[in-house]
C-alpha cells in the first residue's frame, strides 16, 4: 500500500501531534520559513513523490495560516506527490457561503478555489457553517461532525431532564440531531441582529421551564448570541444551561462574557486552541476521530461509517 506522510501547519502543531500519534506515526519533517517581511517558503525535507499526503491545517485567524496551507500543498503537487488532503479542522471564512446583502464576497467559495488551484486533491473538515459549502469544491469533501466527541462527554449522565436548544435558527438541525440522538425535547431561540455581533432581540420557541438545558452550536465568535440565549433561556424557567460549541473562535469580549454568563459551562474541541484559560471552558480533542478519518481514507474504506457512531463507542 502506498505511503501516507502526515505534515503540520505552524499553527496547527498542537493537534497535529495528537493525530499523527493516534496514527502511530511522527510529523513528516516540514519547514515554512517566515522571511522579515512576512513572506514565507514551505520546504518539505522528504520525499513525497507518489505518496498519500496530509496536511493538517486550521484556517483561524490570522490569515497566513491559508496561505501557509496553500504554500505546503503547492510544494507537495512540485514535489510529485500521490495524493494530497487538506485537513482543516476548522475551515475558516465558512460564515461567507452566500450573498445575503448586495456587492459582497463570498469567502467560503474563494477559499475552495484557492484549495483546488494549488492542487489539493480532497479536504477533510469539521462541522462546516453551511453544508452546502461542500458544493463549492469540485473534489472530495469529508465532512466530519462533532456529534461523535460530544455525544462521549454525556456518558454515563443522567439525561432524562435534558432539553437540548439551538441559540439561532440556523443551529436547529444540529442541535436536532442532539434532541434525536438522546430522544429528549427540542427549543430554539430566534435571535434578530440589527448589525453583526450585535442582538437586538431574542425569543424561546417552546418549553424550558425546570429543564437542563443545553445549547448546541458549531460556532462561538464574541459569545454573545450564547450568553444571551442562556440569560433568556434561564428567565423562561430552565434549571441550568450549558453549551456545546465545535469551534472556539472567541474573540474580542468572548471570555469576560462566558465568566459573567449564567452558562454552567462551555464544552468546545480542540480545532483551534485557546487563547486562556477559563473554569468554564472545557476542551474535548477530535484528534483520534481525525485519525481514523485519515487512515480510512488511505485505506479506500468508508467515511460515513464515522458519522453514524452511538453514545459510548469508543474512538
Amino acid at each position: 500500500m502506498t505511503e501516507t506522510i502526515i505534515f503540520s501547519g505552524n499553527q496547527t502543531r498542537y493537534v497535529a501531534e495528537k493525530i499523527a500519534d493516534y496514527y502511530g506515526q511522527a510529523l513528516g519533517d516540514m519547514v515554512v520559513q517566515t522571511f522579515s517581511d512576512g513572506e514565507m517558503q514551505a520546504n518539505i525535507k522528504e520525499s513525497v513523490r507518489g505518496k498519500y499526503v496530509f496536511f493538517i491545517q486550521s484556517t483561524f485567524s490570522p490569515s497566513d495560516n491559508i496561505m501557509e496551507l496553500l504554500l505546503m500543498i503547492d510544494a507537495a503537487k512540485r514535489a510529485s506527490a500521490g495524493y494530497i488532503t487538506a485537513v482543516i479542522p476548522y475551515f475558516g471564512y465558512a460564515r461567507q457561503d452566500r450573498k445575503d446583502k448586495p456587492r459582497v464576497a463570498i469567502g467560503a467559495k474563494l477559499f475552495a478555489n484557492l484549495l483546488m488551484a494549488a492542487g489539493a486533491n480532497r479536504v477533510m473538515t469539521m462541522d462546516l457553517h453551511a453544508d452546502q459549502i461542500q458544493g463549492f469544491f469540485d473534489i472530495p469533501v469529508d465532512h466530519l461532525k462533532s456529534e461523535t466527541v460530544f455525544f462521549s462527554a454525556l456518558d454515563g449522565q443522567d439525561t432524562s431532564n435534558f432539553i437540548f436548544a439551538a441559540p439561532d435558527v440556523g443551529s436547529t438541525k444540529r442541535a436536532r440531531a442532539y434532541a434525536q440522538h438522546f430522544r429528549t425535547g427540542l427549543v430554539i431561540c430566534d435571535k434578530h441582529r440589527e448589525k453583526a455581533n450585535e442582538i437586538a432581540e431574542m425569543t424561546v420557541i417552546g418549553d424550558v421551564a425546570g429543564k437542563d438545558v443545553v445549547l448546541v452550536d458549531d460556532i462561538v465568535d464574541t459569545a454573545g448570541t450564547l450568553c444571551r440565549a442562556a440569560a433568556i433561556l434561564i428567565e423562561n424557567g430552565a434549571k441550568s444551561v450549558r453549551a456545546f460549541c465545535t469551534h472556539p473562535v472567541l474573540s474580542g469580549p468572548a471570555y469576560e462574557r462566558i465568566e459573567n454568563s449564567l452558562l454552567t459551562e462551555l464544552i468546545v474541541t480542540d480545532t483551534i486552541p485557546l487563547r486562556q484559560e477559563s473554569d468554564k471552558i472545557k476542551v474535548i480533542s477530535v484528534a483520534k476521530l481525525f485519525s481514523r478519518a485519515i487512515r480510512n481514507v488511505h485505506e479506500h474504506r468508508s467515511i460515513s461509517a464515522l458519522f453514524v457512531e452511538k453514545s459510548g463507542t469508543s474512538l
